[in-house]
């Protein structure tokens, strides 16, 4: 994912010590990692995240302007952008803080170069992992709701024109196949009186 990767991952690194903001930055370019751009402050590193996109932005839990928790729930609602938090603090309390405000994983400062890349590695690959199930938690609303939608076409079947559940469920099948139209739109025809048997 990082540095043998066809297009280098994009990063946005937010810490308020210039110094080891400086180290995080260097670290990261030499494993292969764009960053697009670093600032010192919690409130700039919300809008450097708005303007360039990044796959992953690093933030330190302490800083000016916006403390790195906060900034992690301003940007999780952007998607997009899988968080990594930077703490010198390993408390418990403090993780979870950064879990429920979107942070994928942490470092504990002083932070290890060796440790840096497999922590975007696994932000990255969590946050996959929650866009994919995301998707398919919105599939399956989806199905539940066309679902819903044939059950009430039936029962409109059923009870304004006689039929069995069988039969309804039949009639919407084949008037979508021979409409070429989605079971669902005939549904919806059926419930809006536009079709009948």
């Amino acid at each position: 994912m990082s540095a043998g990767s066809q297009d280098a991952v994009r990063v946005v690194v937010a810490e308020d010590e210039s110094i080891i903001r400086l180290d995080l930055v260097e670290t990261l370019r030499e494993e292969g990692f764009d960053v697009v751009a670093d600032t010192g402050r919690g409130d700039e590193a919300v809008a450097l995240v708005a303007e360039h996109r990044p796959d992953v932005a690093i933030l330190d839990v302490k800083m000016p302007g916006l403390d790195g928790i906060e900034a992690a729930r301003r940007i999780a609602p952007q998607r997009g952008t899988a968080v990594v938090i930077l703490t010198a603090f390993s408390q418990r309390e403090l993780i979870e803080q950064a879990r429920e405000a979107g942070a994928m994983t942490y470092l504990v400062k002083p932070y290890r170069r060796d440790a840096l890349v497999p922590a975007v590695d696994l932000a990255l690959a969590r946050f996959k992992e929650m866009e994919a199930l995301e998707g398919r938690v919105g599939d399956l609303e989806d199905r539940l709701e066309v679902r819903k939608l044939l059950d009430r076409a039936k029962g409109r079947l059923i009870d304004g024109h006689g039929m069995s559940e069988q039969d309804a469920y039949v009639f919407i099948q084949r008037t979508a196949m021979s409409q070429r139209r989605t079971m669902q739109a005939v549904a919806e025809d059926v419930l809006e009186d536009r079709i009948a048997p």
